[in-house]
């Protein structure tokens, strides 16, 4: 017999869910969500939301008018899909085996919100049983999509169809696996193409969509029924319907990725298609998703190139839809001087600890890589489906730069749009076509850039940089007239011209610094920088985040020419530190830690450093140990510290002991949020941020303070350190492993005591049996850095690893051998082998026969440095212990020697020490081989030539 409700509990149930949505009675609201929070324990309760959910009338026990009922039933539906998503595992199986026989019926419900309520009920309920769970449900919706029946509603056929892609966009991989012999997409794809000819626009619109989200994965059924679904887009592309003719675009999009040779052939026709959907006044996502268009055609090697002969109309297109909208135009119109303004917490972007990079050789100051102003404008990608809009912090394709990025959807600089699109378009049509782009764009520059009206000049302005990259060679000659007048706009009344003034310069400013005459530089480079800077202390906000964007481009390309202007930047950075709040602090510490990076240690002048310091103490005692500022900080710091080097020595101990106050405070956290599930597990970005500085402090104080600093850490480092190599997070593993190496260089005394304690865990770290699937997925950045540590170790501690040469041994070679492991990573690991050498020949050299060749072949290839020559001298202190086992591969040996770089005649000589070395080493086996003028005749004669040379023979 089927579940039937009891009149009683039916009847307060409804009273309750009624009042949950009862807005103008607070009282009543929150006690009513307090009773359906007790409710959830009841057995039976996701039946009674299932029948009051699906009842199209009122019971008549219920004594609800039909607005009370509707607000029921709409809470019933809300109710039933989090109590599944919430709690599907304590769900009986005979109570969601009803909610799955019923539930269906609320698509036939004349009212539109139930449809889409019960769309998501179906969508949760396959999301937390997976659709094989409810295998009936797709041939269900299919049925109720074709009207089968013939008698279907117009809007069940839309509900039914709305439900079939959100199950399909949450299930694409799912629905493309082999079961028995069956793929799932190769009875539903033929259906949706079927669907495309309703006569509903809706379903049109939906089942394209849904189409659309099976061709990024290639599949099978897909390709076999690409005629067929290019057919339908031919006959589709003038739908009456712009929803329909959007998925139209993105499908042209999707499949230009999979199949371009398909689009190939009809590119004449496509272009003219695209432009006329993007130049539509009246549907602006249309007009986007045809843009795209040109972005992912301009990105695809083997089609690019069709695009010349339709850029004269191409070029204007997209040109004309840089221009901002009228209605963008009421909203930027309002915008003025807001500088003193605090800025709301929406407005501050997440910012999340990038770390430093794995170490390569050679490498002991900070990674200079951190995140790229790539040439992108940022905005937040949206999907649509059945009509919910789901966000995704994912970029478009070929977005420019910081410009104008952001998350916000009502502020036209802070979402991607036509605008932005088309800039981006361009900018790569640019960087394919070059002058031919150029030649197109001059005449609307010249129109527009000295426009009255100040939407015209600004969209000039931001072609102008959207053409920077792939045109410099033909702008150039034009830029000595061009520059000056840039400049002249960043005065300009408008926030927003401004703004994408300082954009473009910091596009071109590697023009400016790139110029060798002082007469030019004083005319172009140090006014642009001049004028940059002076804008960062805009009275608009967003005029200074372009600014100081700007002013680190500037910075990256400039790098070592801006020392002789170090003192007056830095003092307008102090100027903004006064002046900014906290979303452009973010910026200004990028702006400070890049002139760090590249001016180096022109930073360390005193009347620099007595600028510089102060402004940073001061936001480093503002900021609470649990601010998210701090990660920014912690990044800059990183960077001045090295840059300063010992003048950072009098500020070093109050951050050393903050760094080492924040990491123990965390890893207390984590500990704790492991022994009780309530707690959150903390933040592991300040975990890998106060890592970076204290390695950058060991790196760039005076060896002195460095070894009191780590001796006097409370709790010990050391014991810190150690809780942090075997952190979970591998962000903190790789960070941890970078201060180890840097202990055995700076601190290596007070490492060696530690050792006990640390080398069974970098052990661990290094057995690749045990973590080879992690570090493939995360591309080996602990591992390297762990090889360079363990490199760093044997170097400077030598005979210390004695105890620990033979699992170091196993460890290393396996590292080496191993096809799976990325060359740098080779590098490292061989690198560390060679330095395990120097203080433990003779209890590697049992094993030299298994490494030996491997090692040669490795090392042939690593650049020519102090970590090359004292891995190169271990290897051969291990040869000379045993020096037959290198039978198989003595000739690659001496080749390696006669080819050595050794250099004695500069101010810095390297492998200076290796020369006795091989001395003995040649020396040696021409007194063990007996025919060794015909050993050596089996070498290249110019080998042959430097060895005689180089070492008497």
């Amino acid at each position: 017999m089927a579940w039937q409700p009891q009149e009683e509990p039916l009847r307060q149930l409804a009273g309750w869910l009624k009042d949950s949505l009862s807005g103008h009675n607070q009282s009543a609201q929150k006690q009513a969500t307090q009773v359906l929070s007790q409710a959830k324990s009841y057995p039976d309760i996701n039946n009674y939301l299932t029948y009051l959910f699906i009842c199209q009338q009122p019971p008549a026990i219920l004594n609800l008018s039909p607005d009370d009922f509707h607000k029921a039933r709409c809470a019933a539906g809300i109710m039933l899909k989090n109590d599944i998503r919430e709690g599907y595992k304590n769900i009986a199986d005979a109570s969601m085996a009803y909610v799955k026989s019923s539930v269906l019926l609320g698509l036939h419900d004349t009212d539109p919100q139930i449809r889409n309520l019960t769309g998501n009920v179906i969508t949760e309920s396959v999301r937390q049983g997976g659709v094989l769970g409810w295998q009936q449900l797709i041939p269900d919706l299919l049925a109720m999509v074709a009207n089968e029946t013939g008698n279907m509603p117009t809007g069940t056929q839309e509900g039914a169809m709305s439900a079939l892609a959100k199950v399909c966009d949450d299930n694409r991989k799912v629905l493309d696996r082999d079961y028995r012999g069956q793929r799932p997409l190769d009875t539903i794809l033929p259906k949706l193409l079927s669907f495309t000819d309703s006569p509903l626009p809706k379903v049109r619109a939906l089942a394209l969509g849904c189409i659309n989200v099976f061709i990024p994965a290639k599949s099978e059924a897909l390709l076999a029924a690409l005629d067929a679904l290019m057919s339908r887009l031919f006959l589709l592309a003038n739908d009456a319907n712009e929803e329909v003719r959007r998925h139209v675009c993105r499908a042209f999009v999707l499949i230009v990725e999979v199949r371009p040779d398909r689009i190939l052939p009809y590119m004449e026709g496509l272009v003219e298609y695209m432009i006329t959907q993007q130049k539509n006044p009246d549907d602006s996502e249309l007009a986007l998703d045809a843009a795209e268009f040109w972005l992912c055609v301009g990105e695809h090697d083997s089609l690019r190139g069709s695009l010349g002969p339709y850029l004269p109309k191409v070029i204007p297109a997209l040109l004309d839809s840089m221009v901002y909208t009228e209605e963008d135009l009421l909203t930027l119109e309002a915008e003025g001087d807001d500088a003193d303004e605090e800025d709301k917490v929406e407005d501050i972007k997440p910012h999340f600890a990038r770390g430093k990079g794995a170490r390569t050789i050679a490498q002991t100051n900070l990674d200079s890589a951190g995140a790229s102003r790539s040439s992108q404008l940022n905005g937040a990608a949206v999907a649509v489906v059945g009509g919910l809009v789901d966000t995704e912090d994912e970029l478009s394709e070929g977005e420019i730069e910081d410009y104008g990025s952001g998350d916000g959807d009502d502020d036209p600089e802070d979402r991607w749009n036509l605008r932005k699109c088309s800039a981006a378009a361009l900018d790569v049509l640019a960087s394919v076509f070059h002058e031919a782009v150029f030649n197109i764009t001059l005449p609307y520059l010249k129109q527009n850039l000295r426009h009255t009206e100040w939407p015209r000049r600004e969209a000039a302005v931001l072609a102008l940089g959207a053409v920077a990259t792939g045109c410099m060679e033909v702008v150039k000659p034009h830029l000595p007239e061009l520059v000056p007048y840039l400049i002249s706009l960043l005065d300009d009344s408008q926030p927003v011209v401004r703004q994408i003034t300082c954009w473009t310069l910091g596009r071109y400013s590697g023009w400016a610094a790139e110029l060798s005459d002082p007469a030019q530089k004083a005319m172009y480079f140090e006014p642009m920088m001049e004028g940059i800077l002076t804008k960062m202390i805009d009275n608009n906000k967003r005029v200074q985040e372009a600014a100081a964007s700007a002013f680190a481009s500037l910075e990256e390309k400039a790098t070592t020419g801006l020392i002789p202007y170090c003192e007056p930047i830095v003092r307008q950075f102090v100027q903004c530190f006064a002046k900014y709040k906290d979303r452009n602090t973010f910026i200004l510490y990028d702006c400070v830690q890049t002139l760090a990076e590249h001016v180096g240690p022109a930073l360390a002048s005193p009347d620099v450093v007595n600028l510089l310091m102060p402004a940073l103490i001061q936001r480093w005692n503002k900021l609470s140990d649990q601010a998210r500022e701090l990660f920014p900080l912690l990044e800059c710091l990183s960077y001045v510290a090295t840059s300063l080097g010992g003048a950072f020595t009098p500020y070093a101990p109050p951050f050393f002991a903050r760094c080492i106050r924040i990491a123990h405070q965390n890893l207390e956290q984590y500990l704790a949020a492991l022994r009780d599930d309530a707690l959150d597990e903390p933040d592991k970005d300040f975990l890998v941020t106060s890592l970076d500085l204290l390695s950058s402090i060991i790196q760039a104080v005076e060896q002195t303070k460095t070894i009191e600093l780590v001796s006097t850490s409370q709790p010990p480092f050391f014991d810190l350190l150690a809780f942090c190599m075997k952190d979970p997070s591998r962000e903190v593993r790789q960070s941890a492993y970078a201060v180890l190496g840097d202990c055995a260089i700076y601190v290596s005394a007070q490492l060696k005591a530690a050792l006990p304690a640390l080398m069974p865990i970098l052990l661990q770290q290094l057995d690749l049996d045990g973590s080879l699937d992690e570090e493939i997925r995360s591309g080996f950045g602990v591992t390297n850095n762990t090889c360079w540590s363990t490199g760093e170790i044997c170097y400077n501690l030598q005979a210390a690893m004695e105890p620990y040469v033979e699992d170091l041994y196993q460890r290393l070679t396996s590292i080496i051998l191993s096809p799976e492991v990325p060359e740098s990573v080779h590098e490292n690991a061989a690198i560390a082998l060679g330095r395990l050498g120097v203080g433990a020949p003779q209890k590697l050299a049992p094993y030299l026969r298994d490494f030996a060749e491997a090692f040669l072949d490795i090392i042939e290839k690593v650049d020519w440095t102090e970590e090359k020559d004292s891995a190169f001298e271990g290897f051969a202190r291990v040869v000379a212990c045993n020096p037959r086992a290198m039978e198989s591969c003595l000739p690659k040996y001496f080749e390696a020697i006669a080819r050595y770089k050794i250099v004695t005649h500069t101010d810095v000589p390297r492998g200076h020490r290796l020369k006795p070395v091989f001395y003995d080493t040649v020396t040696g086996y021409r007194g063990i081989i007996p025919d060794f003028d015909g050993f050596l005749s089996q070498l290249d004669p110019k080998d042959q030539q430097a060895l005689r040379r180089n070492y008497n023979l």
